[in-house]
């Protein structure tokens, strides 16, 4: 069935189909249908409202008018009169009305209700479940397994606030939870999350379900998207989370794009409809005036002298034991001589170097457990009799307590050096090993002075202590932690102390002699202001209640009030919640005693449903309404306000039900519409006598507030002297506000001090308080209160899985607005099916309920959030922990696709530029064509032999008979030894014997395959197919270990290059033949294999002779990045170009000694394997780079040991030196290993620089004399395995001349290469930059040219386009089995659209950009730099802007220290980001918000899914470039057996 709201003027009317005909329900629903699963180009939300608005018009009168004969009464107090600044509920008209007769509409538990309601509209959405490995699943600790502390509800959010009892109604009750199957294949059903919409717009919540059809698209689409066969649990949850993010938005807001590199960040546009103030400006509200009593102490310590000496035996204060029994009662004669004898000794018995360790005005530390305020009283009034100034603080347990750090930051900057505490508190402290107490950390070094009797001298006769009358001294210290959590000390002076014990005394009517129950902490706040401080003022009996024994008996501090009649009562609502819980046991208690019950956090805007449900309970035991006496406070401010009891003749409380959605807009509606977003409040009474109070504008300038907005409460008690200890600036902010009215004009001339309470003043001058400013979360421009997210969270049924009072709601800045993270503790037995359904239904009630998104969900194990110091959570600690990643979350649910709606425009792809523009625009702009090339071949004069030589083999045939014995091959093993070597003689026979071998077998022109592990076999069979007229193809050979994967590779490769005889090792063919290799591959169909361990020594009958250059010479057969096997076909001139280029590049000749540790199967490795050193004569080095992985050092050793000059390295081998020798370089320095020979490294690559690993390899090995110009990059690709090397010149050739310069680096703007444009140069830090090193120098004979992708016209200089490359050693074409040349025609054989039309290019398929340099190179000329930036196939195309793999990952991998490795790719349009865990499997769910976070903020991309794997399971090619396409395969097959895989909704 359809149920749909219509808005009639300001409310909205809810009807059901039942009062409407058949046939329009159905169409309706169809409609409904329509939009649920269109595609982009269909039905719109605006255009389904217009239908169906259409479809119901006939109807529309009828329901008007039902709903206006319903909604008329209320309308009519729909606004906010502004005369008498709020006409609430319970005002002048509500006065005759007895005190305990109940609205209906001021129901507390009506919050409750508000949600079930909000869920129902939802019913059973279906979102994708996260995947999660069994491992993490089992908590190890035996703590997680016990239930946390559940007393320790929150001190300041709405924990256990609301009644005890909620409604039970979930939808699967009779039902069981759902199967988990049942969680994979339903198809969510539609609702709005998005937090974009205004909150007046009441966008209709149709929950349609979706026809079949739909589920089998779906379905259909999950199975075929990509061609990639996808039938596991991975793609089915991508689908729904597809499906999920189809639903129809609110209507969006509007964004802005500016096309230039400055993507701009949608800006939040005032929704023209919200609600404004409409009210006057408030004028400011005066208190009572302060009732000057002659009989008042001029001071505390001469109110303590007065009671101490003429009342000594009245009780002053009861402690009680954990059992509820009275331990002690300290009397005023007591208190006073103990509190002489501590001033005494403090002052004059603890010296250092003869002099006295403190003197008055020092401030010392009070280290007291909360259950023993005996002691506390006595060091805090000997403290004020010595005038030294107490800063009470908890005391800390262990060294990690949550914010004990920061504490330790106030006592230094308190320049605390002494600390009192109790003997049995100094013995549970922390110990170092000599004994004393730990030096905390962040604590300063303190002395600990314990206050029991046997350490306190009595004093002599004629000491007294000096008993002044009040000043401005500071009296006392208190700490506060900020919303940051820094912690601050208030410094309150014995003035404002005094003062406030008046207003308090006044405001509360205390006598002489009246007995107070206290449950609060005695240290701090209200606690501290009755129980300490306004007590001893009045010679009152306080009976302490410590937090333990709360613990244990909810219902001690009723019993205590029953039993000592205690007059006055100081709790908190969540001391009354307790007791709620507990009531059943005791049925013979009275509050009848009682004339005041002061709830400490009336403040709370849900601390009025704890009131009401307590008044429920207890009002049959005595307890008078009107006794409820809820108050508001802040740190700075002291007590603000406060309900004062009713024989003051006082007007009755009042009551309020706000809109939700106008408290957002700081505005004040009395809410009539409708129950489910609504805040009910009631009043904290009338402002402190003495005291002036007025609202003002909580941002900017202190403007006051309208009659009808909500602004920050400020208060001016007239007396100075409470400040931030040592922070001025603070304090001049908080305490020195002077409040304006709207032209600017002051409003009196004194100081009005910020409480941090948001509020309001209602009628009849009652002072409302709706939230706080450190639970204050701005998103979007709303505001929203944490405490009434807790609520809502708190009133989503069943709550059986997380612990009440055990969630902590925070906002995080993420991409330049707050976002919303709520965090609560999951119950042990609370399986993830459940627990998930929790997360869900929480967040769509505060979605309905606040009209806000939640950015992230998160469900942590039982008792592991950091509590606060009388329970609760700490809030900051907690925010820290997820901001660091150190949450360790068991659950988690991101939902940045419904926040985020700041993002910048997507961009639209702008009409194509004809050809005569670009040529004007770079004319206009000054710019050159971006074309550079190296030094020209015909004009550079040298000796070399080889240049007479066509063909690579006639080279080795001439160097066998010129100089036989030449060693031109060595090849090492992992004990740094020769392995095998080879001079050109022995090269030459053993290749004769090769092409013998063939000859007899083979045809001219036939294909071989050489699968050999790195060697002089390799390089042997190479020049004897050469010699035998074959074309070879180089393979890896299978990995003995994983035959599986390695094995059908290589039979792709021998199918794919037609070849007809593979020759190899006798081990290898017996791999081949292995019952392994017959499980992965069809053994029967290999071609002839020979292998050559024995050949017979038989010289061939005559070397073949190849008619012309051009003809084939070898096939280069690669994998590239993107898993496309592409082969490449190298002519015999090719060859000798190639060698011929890089022989000038790098100055080789045969005196030489290169070291080569690559893999010599393809590109540039196998050139410099196999071709150039015949070429140019000298001697290679070879290292397999398999041998590292026995041995880490062998190639570094082996060029020390052989003092090699140049050397060549892939990024794979330079990875696992720098991460396996990086601390051991004293070591190798031991073992005589120095690289002071070097005079180039060059890595080769086919990819961009590597800047990070190539300077910190420059670093770590700078020690063994490695010079930083040493290390330098190559660029090479497909098309051309050699464009660039940078061979750096150390030495006497630089100041020859001939070096070119030193690589340059740029920082580039990151956002600049998103849009194929002109790149931006920034300064290096800034924020977006991005490092990019020069890629090597051009070599000779090579010209590089930058090109447009898709015009292919050239491009200016510094414009980002496709690199370009013409040469003679370009590979003539790729080589593909299925003979489809004409795809990739043009790229090796493409010509510019306009230009130079003539010259034939080939292109690289990379991405770069030319730039003209300052420098010079060798012949004098300006440098221009190739900068690489990435593969054009490895590009992301998101948002329309192109992303780079490499910098997202970069990003990722920097967001946490337990990231080893990410690699990410896209899966329909959705960005997947797989990361690898080094650490422990528990922080695998910290990574899912960080890994959101940084994605966001750096690169504007939501990401769709984060898998969390183990190391090693992203693949790696043997160049070091990541496999991203098989990692992809491997997902979507669902292989990678992840540890976690978290979907973003």
């Amino acid at each position: 069935m359809l149920s749909f709201k219509y808005s009639v003027g300001n409310s909205s009317t809810s009807y059901s189909p039942m009062s409407l005909p058949v046939h329009v329900c159905g169409m309706a629903a169809s409609t409904g249908r329509e939009l649920l699963i269109s595609s982009p180009g269909d039905i719109t939300q605006k255009g389904y409202e217009k239908k169906r608005g259409k479809l119901l018009a006939p109807y529309i009168p009828q329901i008007q008018g039902k709903a206006q004969r319903a909604g008329g009464a209320l309308l009519s107090q729909n606004r906010i009169q502004a005369s008498s600044q709020a006409v609430l509920p319970g005002s002048k008209h509500n006065k005759s009305r007895a005190a305990n007769t109940r609205d209906e509409r001021f129901r507390s538990d009506l919050h409750t209700e508000a949600v079930q309601a909000a869920l129902a509209k939802y019913k059973e959405r279906k979102m994708p479940m996260p995947s999660k490995r069994r491992s993490v699943l089992v908590q190890s600790s035996v703590e997680a397994c016990t239930p946390p502390d559940t007393s320790s509800a929150s001190e300041d959010e709405g924990s256990l606030r609301r009644q005890g009892r909620l409604a039970t109604s979930t939808p699967y009750q009779g039902h069981g939870p759902p199967a988990v199957e049942h969680w994979f294949n339903r198809v969510i059903q539609g609702s709005s999350t998005s937090s974009s919409a205004s909150v007046t717009n009441t966008t209709s919540h149709a929950v349609l379900n979706v026809n079949a059809a739909a589920t089998a698209l779906a379905d259909f689409m999950a199975h075929t998207q990509l061609g990639v066969p996808v039938n596991s649990r991975v793609s089915s949850k991508i689908q729904q989370l597809l499906n999920t993010l189809k639903r129809p938005k609110r209507p969006p807001l509007r964004e802005f794009f500016v096309d230039d590199f400055e993507e701009l960040l949608d800006v939040q546009q005032p929704d023209p409809n919200q609600p404004k103030p409409e009210g006057q400006h408030m004028s400011p509200l005066e208190g009572d005036p302060l009732g000057g009593v002659n009989t008042w102490p001029p001071s505390l310590p001469a109110a303590l002298h007065r009671w101490g000496t003429t009342q000594p035996k009245s009780p002053c204060l009861t402690a009680l034991d954990n059992a509820g029994k009275p331990v002690y009662t300290l009397t005023y004669g007591k208190l006073w001589t103990r509190s002489q004898k501590l001033a005494y000794t403090l002052l004059n018995k603890l010296s250092t170097r003869n002099e006295p360790l403190l003197v008055p005005g020092d401030r010392v530390a009070l280290v007291f457990p909360n259950n023993d305020p005996v002691m506390f009283m006595v060091a805090f009034y000997g403290c004020l009799l010595a005038e030294l100034v107490p800063v009470p603080i908890e005391v800390p347990l262990t060294r990690k307590d949550a914010g004990s750090q920061q504490i330790g930051f106030l006592l230094g900057s308190c320049g605390v050096t002494l600390a009192l505490t109790t003997d049995a508190c100094q013995k549970g402290l922390p110990k170092a090993q000599t004994g004393e107490v730990a030096t905390f950390k962040g604590w300063p070094r303190l002395l600990w002075f314990v206050t029991d009797g046997k350490h306190v001298v009595k004093p002599p006769k004629d000491w007294h202590p000096p008993i002044r009358d009040t000043s401005n001294d500071i009296a006392y210290i208190e700490y506060k932690t900020s919303k940051e959590g820094s912690t601050m000390g208030i410094t309150v002076s014995n003035a404002a102390t005094l003062a406030h014990c008046h207003a308090l005394t006044q405001a509360c009517g205390y006598t002489e002699g009246e007995t107070i129950t206290n449950v609060l902490d005695f240290k701090r706040e209200a606690g501290l202001w009755h129980g300490v401080l306004t007590s001893v003022m009045n010679r009152m009996h306080v009976i302490s209640i410590p937090y333990s024994l709360m613990k244990v008996n909810p219902l001690s501090w009723i019993q205590k009030v029953h039993t000592y009649k205690a007059r006055v009562a100081v709790v908190k609502s969540r001391d009354m919640h307790w007791s709620l819980l507990a009531q059943r046991d005791q049925r013979d208690v009275s509050l009848s005693s009682l004339r005041m019950l002061i709830v400490a956090d009336g403040a709370n805007p849900w601390s009025i449903s704890s009131c009401d449900a307590f008044l429920n309970v207890f009002q049959a035991r005595g307890l008078r309404p009107e006794v409820i006496c809820p108050c508001a406070s802040s740190s700075e401010a002291m007590t603000v306000a406060i309900r004062r009891p009713p024989e003051m003749g006082v007007p009755p409380p009042g009551k309020a039900v706000l809109s939700m959605g106008g408290l957002s807009h700081s505005v004040i509606r009395v809410d009539t519409e409708e129950k489910l977003s609504v805040l009910t409040v009631q009043d904290v009474g009338q402002v402190m006598p003495g005291t002036l109070v007025c609202v003002v504008r909580v941002e900017g300038t202190p403007y006051l507030c309208q009659t009808d907005e909500v602004g920050e409460i400020c208060v001016n008690s007239g007396i100075p002297g409470v400040a931030y200890y040592g922070l001025p600036g603070m304090t001049k902010n908080i305490f020195e506000t002077i409040p304006v009215t709207s032209s600017g004009i002051p409003i009196c001339d004194r100081p009005f001090t910020r409480t941090s309470l948001l509020g309001f003043v209602g009628p009849d001058s009652l002072v409302f308080v709706v939230g706080k400013m450190d639970g204050l979360m701005v998103v979007s421009g709303r505001r929203h209160n944490a405490d009434d997210v807790v609520a809502t969270a708190l009133a989503v049924e069943p709550m059986k899985f997380v612990y009440r009072g055990r969630i902590a709601v925070f906002s995080v800045s993420v991409l330049h607005d707050e976002r919303i993270v709520v965090v609560a503790e999951q119950r042990p037995d609370a399986s993830e099916e459940d627990s998930f359904q929790w997360m869900s239904r929480v967040l769509q009630a505060i979605d309905s309920i606040h009209q806000v998104g939640v950015y992230c969900l998160a469900l942590v194990p039982a008792n592991t959030l950091p509590k606060a110091p009388l329970g609760g959570i700490h809030i900051s600690e907690t925010k820290q922990r997820f901001l660091e990643g150190a949450l360790h979350p068991c659950n988690v649910l991101m939902c940045p696709h419904t926040c985020v709606t700041n993002l910048p425009k997507p961009r639209q792809k702008q009409p194509e530029v004809g050809p005569a523009s670009m040529i004007v625009g770079n004319l206009v702009a000054g710019k050159r064509i971006a074309q550079a090339c190296g030094r020209d071949v015909a004009q550079l004069e040298d000796n070399d032999q080889a240049r007479k030589f066509l063909y690579i083999q006639d080279v080795l045939q001439w160097r066998a008979q010129a100089t036989p014995d030449h060693p031109v091959f060595l090849v090492l093993n992992a004990k740094v030894r020769p392995s095998a070597t080879a001079s050109c003689l022995q090269l030459h026979k053993r290749a004769e014997r090769v092409a013998a071998a063939l000859m007899g077998r083979l045809n001219t022109g036939d294909h071989v395959a050489l699968v050999y592990p790195p060697g002089i076999d390799l390089i042997a069979t190479f020049y004897g197919c050469l010699y035998a007229g074959c074309v070879p193809v180089t393979v890896r050979p299978p990995h003995p270990q994983n035959l599986a994967t390695t094995l059908p590779t290589v039979k792709m490769i021998v199918e794919v290059s037609k070849s007809v005889c593979i020759l190899t090792t006798q081990a290898i063919m017996k791999l081949f033949r292995s019952k392994e290799a017959a499980a992965a591959v069809d053994v029967k169909s290999w071609p002839m294999v020979l292998d050559t361990d024995d050949l017979p020594r038989k010289k061939s009958p005559q070397m073949y002779k190849p008619p012309t250059p051009e003809m084939l010479a070898y096939l280069d057969f690669s994998v590239s990045t993107t898993g496309i096997l592409a082969g490449v076909k190298m002519s015999h001139s090719a060859t000798s170009a190639l060698c011929r280029s890089i022989k000038l590049q790098c100055e080789l000749y045969p005196s030489r000694q290169i070291a080569i540790c690559l893999d010599p199967y393809c590109g540039l490795g196998f050139a410099l394997w196999c071709l150039c050193s015949l070429y140019s004569g000298h001697q290679s080095i070879l290292v397999p780079p398999l041998e590292l992985e026995s041995n880490a050092s062998l190639w570094l050793a082996a060029v020390s040991q052989y003092k090699v000059r140049v050397t060549f390295c892939s990024y794979s081998v330079m990875e696992m030196c720098t991460k396996g020798l990086g601390s051991q370089t004293e070591a190798l320095r031991l073992r005589n290993v120095n690289l002071s020979c070097v005079r180039t490294c060059m890595v080769v690559a086919e990819e961009r620089p590597r800047i990070a690993l190539t300077q910190s390899f420059s670093k770590i090995f700078k020690d063994l004399g490695l010079s930083p110009r040493a290390v330098s990059t190559t660029f090479g690709c497909r098309v051309n395995v050699a464009v660039c090397l940078q061979p750096n010149r150390l030495g006497k050739l630089a100041e020859q001349g001939t070096a070119g310069p030193d690589p340059t680096t740029v920082y580039v703007d990151m956002r600049a290469l998103r849009h194929d444009r002109w790149v931006r140069l920034v300064e290096r830090g800034s924020p977006h930059s991005l490092p990019l090193m020069e890629s090597g120098k051009i070599l000779p004979g090579v010209k590089v040219i930058i090109a447009n992708t898709e015009t292919k016209g050239p491009l200016g200089d510094s414009h980002l386009g496709e690199v370009w490359v013409s040469s003679p050693h370009n590979a003539t074409g790729y080589y593909t089995v299925y003979g489809e040349e004409a795809l990739h025609a043009d790229h090796f054989n493409t010509k510019l659209s306009f230009g130079d039309t003539q010259t034939v290019w080939a292109r690289t398929g990379y991405l770069g950009f030319l730039r003209r340099t300052e420098l010079t190179d060798a012949s004098g000329e300006r440098h221009d730099a190739l900068y690489v930036v990435g593969s054009l196939d490895e590009t992301l195309e998101l948002r329309g802007m192109r992303y780079h793999p490499i910098d997202i990952e970069t990003s990722v991998i920097r967001s946490h220290k337990s990231i080893a490795e990410c690699a990410v790719f896209t899966w329909t349009n959705l960005l997947v980001v797989v990361v690898e865990l080094e650490g422990s499997e528990q922080e695998a769910l910290d990574l899912v918000a960080l890994v959101t976070n940084v994605v966001l903020e750096e690169h504007y991309l939501i990401v769709g899914v984060v898998v969390v794997v183990d190391p090693g399971v992203i693949p790696i090619n043997s160049r070091g470039e990541k496999q991203r396409m098989h990692l992809r395969d491997g997902f979507l097959a669902d292989q990678l057996d992840p540890i976690y895989v978290a979907y973003n909704m």
